[in-house]
């Protein structure tokens, strides 16, 4: 249990020291200058890319820590279903509420509880900022992903909170 929590709280002060220090340096550069806005979406994308890259690195070597003394998977729906139960139990304490696949390389990975949005309160008025919690952990997919031979792309979409569904498009090589 303690390690859930300090889990939460490193990645809430990772997203936050990430957009703190933007912030900061965007008030250095850009000032009161009518260009702020733009500037600001600018690095917020920076931020986001940073978290990402940030959890692909983590998923990486997560992999392959979980996957040293198991078995060869079979294809890419059993690789999915090891992320789904094994990876995500060990990093999330639950596994994926729902695994759906069109069978042509895109799965959808809902999880209706997901831990690192139910400290958020349930309105509406955190939608906007719901992305950039699941940047790391999309770069955690991806990672993971990777390490075991499969290229994606990894995006999340947040309709209510805390519920949240990561879409995984396997790029075919």
């Amino acid at each position: 249990m303690a390690d859930e929590a300090l889990f939460l709280l490193l990645h809430n002060e990772m997203v936050a020291g990430l957009y703190r220090a933007a912030e900061q340096g965007e008030g250095v550069t850009a000032g009161a200058n009518a260009l702020a806005a733009p500037c600001v979406l600018q690095e917020n994308g920076r931020c986001t890319t940073k978290l990402e890259s940030m959890g692909f690195r983590v998923g990486q070597g997560l992999i392959e820590r979980f996957t040293k003394d198991t078995a060869r998977f079979k294809d890419e729906l059993d690789i999915m279903k090891f992320i789904c139960k094994d990876f995500w139990t060990t990093v999330f304490k639950k596994q994926i509420d729902n695994l759906r696949t069109n069978h042509q390389g895109i799965y959808v990975l809902q999880d209706n509880k997901f831990r690192l949005l139910t400290q958020m309160s349930a309105g509406k008025q955190y939608l906007e900022h719901a992305p950039k919690y699941l940047a790391f952990t999309c770069g955690l997919i991806r990672g993971g992903l990777s390490n075991l031979g499969i290229k994606s792309i990894v995006t999340a979409e947040v309709s209510s909170m805390p519920a949240c569904k990561f879409q995984v498009m396997i790029q075919k090589m």
